[in-house]
């Protein structure tokens, strides 16, 4: 797949993309997730608490992988931002229980203000395995 044959990828079972923009992208085996928030697929309700909501997050971000042929030991970097860089300690035990080692690279900021201002958002770049 060439970069004009970049692939859309969509799922039910993590919100829908609040624009335009689309839940991931695939292109030459790469997958591109966008930042998935704690929101709870079909009910569009937020989790509340930094440890649920990094739950829920993670959660989404799973559910779009999946849907792109991938699994979460096949990422290699994410994206976190944070409302609040005090959070940091509690999305890492969280975190931890979704990854595996060779643990990901990753990127940690804390944000001024994320979307339905929630304290967590998340997005990755996965490889599929049939691509290597």
């Amino acid at each position: 797949m060439s970069l004009d044959q970049k692939k859309s990828i969509s799922t039910e079972n993590a919100p829908a993309a609040m624009g335009p923009y689309s839940q991931a992208i695939e292109v030459d085996g790469w997958v591109y997730c966008s930042g998935q928030i704690p929101m709870v697929p079909g009910d569009g309700s937020i989790k509340r608490g930094i440890q649920d909501q990094a739950q829920q997050a993670l959660s989404n971000l799973g559910a779009v992988l999946k849907a792109a042929g991938c699994e979460l030991s096949d990422v290699v970097k994410t994206q976190v931002y944070l409302s609040d860089m005090g959070d940091f300690a509690a999305v890492n035990e969280i975190y931890a229980g979704f990854f595996c080692e060779p643990f990901p690279a990753r990127v940690c900021i804390q944000a001024a203000a994320l979307p339905k201002g929630v304290d967590v958002e998340i997005d990755a770049i996965a490889r599929k395995r049939d691509s290597r």
